[in-house]
């Protein structure tokens, strides 16, 4: 009954997708690969970009340098990402960005392999991150942390984003740990990773992808931003539509090149972890601070650094 869906399901995505027209005005997005993109698939889908003369592209980054480095550069004009991405662009390399828009709390889980029976038996072992100073490597640390592990205890290499994660843990079992979200995390626990627990558990409120772009670009493309938070919030509410389900499953097994059981158990384990409406956690976004803090030094900077909320304002009360 299922497979009939999606088949339905996947030619209404045929039926109902708008081509670029030559007058749209062409973004680049850029992201990593995982259900936390579920709106913007939808939004591109189902036309809601299309229909405000937007044409997007979204493209799948390798791992969070070239993310930061693209938008920095002007290849892409809005990045939807861990937020401490944004935050390390602005105070590492002095990219003056503007954070537009919340998204999830990481649905990420500190995923092992299956000799490691408590997380201090992580120690004198290799874990394995994005890059080793931003974002969900700080999640890491932190849990590693709150059982006894400080940096220094583990090795960390750094091999890319969550996908390059799962196959170096697969690959080679002398990586020990490694932070994940579905369906990396869901693969891994099919292949025999042993879930430790979820970040949100162990951290509390935590702001995961963020929308953020060039400030400079969000001021001179004002109302193209505002439109495209507008699509974006419209997919937000109709991929978490209960009656749009079976599409939905549809669109993650076309986007993310999944398995039907895996797009299942990916949508159903992070649907209660989206922000609505695409909205900013404040509380999340100060304990993303704290924890750059503790793990680079100095004391949390103040949230209005690093936002321009005007444009999502904007874009909610136009809906």
């Amino acid at each position: 009954m299922m497979k009939r869906l999606l088949a339905a399901a996947l030619a209404v995505f045929a039926f109902t997708y708008a081509p670029a027209r030559a007058e749209d005005a062409k973004l680049t997005v850029i992201v990593f690969p995982g259900v936390q993109n579920l709106p913007l698939f939808a939004a591109q889908a189902k036309g809601f970009y299309a229909k405000r003369g937007l044409a997007v592209d979204i493209k799948f980054t390798p791992n969070s340098d070239e993310l930061r480095n693209g938008l920095a550069e002007g290849r892409y004009q809005i990045a939807h990402s861990a937020v401490d991405n944004a935050f390390a662009l602005k105070d590492k390399a002095n990219v003056d960005i503007a954070v537009v828009g919340g998204g999830d709390n990481s649905f990420n889980h500190l995923m092992v392999q299956p000799e490691i029976k408590q997380l201090t038996d992580i120690k004198g072992r290799t874990v394995v991150v994005d890059a080793l100073n931003t974002a969900y490597a700080f999640q890491l640390y932190e849990m590693l942390r709150q059982k006894g592990l400080n940096k220094g205890d583990y090795e960390v290499k750094s091999v890319g984003g969550t996908g390059f994660r799962l196959e170096a843990m697969t690959k080679d079992k002398a990586n020990i740990a490694a932070i994940m979200n579905p369906p990396f995390s869901t693969r891994g626990e099919k292949v025999g990773l042993k879930d430790m627990g979820t970040a949100a558990a162990a951290l509390g409120a935590y702001q995961g992808t963020s929308a953020f772009v060039l400030r400079a670009w969000g001021a001179a493309n004002a109302d193209t931003l505002v439109k495209y938070l507008q699509a974006y919030v419209e997919g937000w509410r109709w991929a978490f539509d209960p009656k749009n389900k079976a599409e939905v499953i549809a669109l993650l097994v076309e986007r993310l090149k999944l398995p039907e059981d895996i797009a299942v158990a990916a949508f159903d384990s992070t649907k209660n972890d989206f922000h609505r409406d695409g909205a900013l956690d404040m509380d999340g976004v100060k304990n993303v601070l704290k924890l750059r803090a503790q793990f680079e030094g100095g004391t949390p900077a103040a949230p209005d650094k690093y936002l321009d909320l005007s444009y999502y304002r904007k874009a909610l009360a136009g809906l």
